[in-house]
């Protein structure tokens, strides 16, 4: 199994920057591919980012391409989230989940999850 934790949320102005860490615990984090998600109230959680497990593949929503960059270290067991160029509509609590089989931009296919950190972007 995999536990998660995120941090790094805040508050931030349009235009800035924010780092979002995903700390996991767990055997098998280093052969799990990771993702980031977001989500708004009353809205359906949406998929940011994707990493294989080696790193060697990448994938982003387009809303956040050339803007968000996701990376890993398995030696550290930890995810991350780069965010520049922040706009208020990335303004969501957003969530890194796990998973050993599957790389993908569906919620349902992550068996782990964290608890979550609120980014708020003010214009």
């Amino acid at each position: 199994q995999v536990q998660l934790v995120e941090s790094g949320g805040g508050l931030v102005q349009a235009g800035g920057s924010l780092r979002l860490s995903c700390a996991a615990s767990g055997r098998t984090f280093s052969n799990s591919h990771m993702a980031w998600f977001r989500q708004t109230p009353g809205k359906e959680r949406e998929f940011v980012a994707a990493i294989t497990w080696t790193g060697s593949i990448l994938s982003y929503a387009d809303s956040v391409k050339g803007r968000f960059t996701i990376t890993r270290d398995n030696a550290k067991n930890a995810a991350y989230l780069q965010m520049d160029s922040l706009k208020p509509e990335d303004t969501a609590d957003y969530y890194c989940a796990a998973d050993e089989r599957v790389i993908s931009r569906t919620p349902q296919e992550y068996d782990y999850w964290g608890q979550g950190t609120q980014v708020t972007v003010s214009s």
